[in-house]
């Protein structure tokens, strides 16, 4: 339970990001309109930015709007977690409407990496936020040129989990020169096409680790990469251009059929938060545990921070096979695999020592 913000409950957030002109806003605006977005707290940087003008306003209050379509606008003062915070705070005490999920629009200009940092590890926020998920914009009229010339734009689209490609309408009718460098970029992220912002909020919300136990098939979803590789080489034709940001970002998967032991997953990821740091983009993973065979664990992580593990309450069907995937800048995939296999057996060498030592006991 969040002892200051008084409630058990747990309030899933999704950060919007994407590159300036890209189409989140237009986005946003047509979100927040949907019937299924009500009780939505949106926080964003400037109410002009969102189109609140051909919304009618229920009432305000400083800084926080509520709308008649049931969502609650909120202006970013300066700290996001102070903003969350009070925002909490105002839902615990009455002072604004109910609300069930927190949408943060981030600037076009922004480096997403700190913004997760702030929602997976302020102290105050912990056991009353988690985050959900990240949707990036991409405009399929300038996304290429986008990627080429601004290295925030390649971090957007390697650490999203849904990524939208916007102003389909307006772009050459085959954009799949840039689907499939964006599947270079992060293959887990499903790519749905929005024209003028238009997507059902479905597509985007409640699809991630939120309530994971009820999700199983849904975290298999967020973790699935498509045996299909023929993108790799496409991708590769372009490694000669100077302007490319995104050539130095791998996308590694791969699975582990033995269980694996909670210390050597623990030091797996306390090794990679310390000695990769901003080299590793993104990390998730569905691990099946020796301590717990039959509740596989849920892990992400970005740079260097590791969310807590989210436990599901049973395997989805398949293979209970550990699936790893990592988004990484210069890191070669496979050393992940070799510092695994190190961790795990070592532990296991050192539990089979203690148990053997406690029968000749």
């Amino acid at each position: 339970m969040s002892r200051l913000f008084g409630t058990t409950e747990i309030t899933p957030v999704t950060v919007l990001t994407g590159f300036l002109g890209s189409g989140k806003t237009t986005l946003l605006a047509r979100l927040i309109r949907h019937p299924s977005m009500a009780r939505t707290a949106v926080v964003i940087n400037e109410f002009g930015a969102v189109g609140l003008d051909h919304i009618l306003l229920e009432s305000s209050d400083e800084n926080i709007v509520e709308l008649n379509s049931g969502c609650l606008c909120c202006t970013i003062r300066g700290d996001l977690v102070v903003t969350l915070e009070d925002l909490l705070a105002r839902r615990h005490r009455g002072d604004i409407m109910e609300f069930d999920r927190i949408v943060i629009e981030t600037t076009g200009l922004a480096d997403p990496a700190p913004i997760l940092h702030a929602l997976m590890t302020d102290k105050a926020l912990a056991g009353a936020i988690r985050l959900e998920g990240v949707v990036t914009t991409v405009d399929a009229v300038n996304g290429a040129a986008t990627l080429d010339t601004h290295g925030e734009s390649v971090k957007q689209a390697a650490v999203a989990d849904r990524i939208v490609l916007t102003k389909t309408d307006l772009a050459d009718p085959d954009v799949s020169d840039l689907r499939a460098r964006l599947y270079t970029l992060n293959p887990t992220a499903p790519v749905a096409p929005a024209i003028q912002g238009d997507i059902a909020p479905a597509q985007l919300f409640n699809t991630g680790l939120y309530d994971a136990s009820a999700k199983t098939e849904a975290v298999r979803a967020w973790l699935d990469v498509s045996d299909d590789h023929g993108h790799a080489g496409h991708h590769a034709g372009h490694h000669n251009d100077p302007n490319r940001h995104d050539d130095s970002i791998r996308a590694h998967a791969f699975t582990w059929t033995t269980p694996i032991h909670a210390v050597a997953l623990t030091l797996f990821l306390e090794i990679l938060a310390e000695h990769c740091g901003p080299d590793l983009l993104r990390l998730k993973g569905l691990v099946n545990l020796v301590e717990s065979p039959d509740k596989p664990a849920v892990i992400h992580g970005v740079q260097n921070v590791i969310h807590p593990v989210v436990w599901l309450e049973a395997w989805p069907d398949g293979p209970r096979d550990s699936k790893f995937v990592c988004i990484t800048k210069d890191l070669p995939g496979e050393w992940f695999e070799a510092l695994l296999e190190a961790v795990n057996a070592e532990v296991a060498e050192t539990v089979a020592r203690r148990n053997n030592t406690v029968n000749q006991a």
